[in-house]
């Protein structure tokens, strides 16, 4: 990762609470950056809405949120549904650094972690997002064999101090209320990985290597 101080950072996540289970880390851990956190569904979720504008305010970020189905049957999207969602929520700027779901998620499995991060490949692809690098949340957890882990063979891998995991571990359990023994809690990574893309190229091939196409 280039490192410039004052880096403009752009999060894209389905659900709140997603930007703090799989990156929550490296924000607290770079205050310095200037950090816009879109989250595509719950908009009108009386409960988890007021809580991701909080959590915003903890990782001194600005973000918007929208209302996309999120119904618990995970209905496909159309593709071009996604697409223009998440267009219409994008600031009109140019990033150093996108971070978003993988497209082919961090755990087995929910439907509109995928749809996002395959969007945002393609949209980046055809030049519609602009950034300098994209990364996508690297976690996996063996098809529900466990709760998701970090990929420890990543393009970046961060070990958190124990003072980030537990500032962030408070976001997941005070601010947004998840017991200690809920998924959530049970899940927060002590450690977070990246898979990083420079180029549009090498992030389609990536895409099509997966067969998620």
């Amino acid at each position: 990762m280039s490192q410039v101080k004052n880096k403009t950072v752009v999060i894209i996540v389905a659900h709140p609470d997603d930007e703090t289970l799989w990156a929550g880390g490296l924000l607290l851990s770079h205050p310095e950056w200037r950090c816009f956190v879109i989250c595509l569904c719950r908009r009108d979720d009386e409960n988890r809405a007021p809580k991701f504008k909080k959590a915003l305010d903890v990782f001194h970020a600005k973000g918007i949120m929208g209302d996309l189905d999120d119904g618990p049957e995970q209905t496909p999207l159309l593709e071009a549904d996604i697409e223009f969602k998440l267009l219409s929520l994008l600031p009109s700027l140019a990033f150093d650094l996108l971070i978003t779901h993988s497209p082919y998620g961090e755990y087995t499995r929910h439907l509109r972690h995928e749809e996002i991060g395959k969007a945002v490949i393609k949209l980046w692809n055809r030049r519609l997002i602009r950034c300098e690098e994209l990364w996508n949340f690297a976690y996996e957890d063996g098809d529900g064999m466990y709760f998701p882990r970090p990929v420890k063979t990543a393009d970046v891998y961060i070990e958190l101090s124990d003072e980030i995991w537990q500032l962030k571990y408070n976001i997941i359990k005070d601010l947004y209320g998840f017991g200690p023994q809920s998924w959530e809690a049970e899940t927060t990574p002590k450690a977070e990985a990246f898979w990083q893309f420079f180029t549009r190229a090498t992030a389609m091939e990536a895409l099509n290597r997966k067969n998620i196409l």
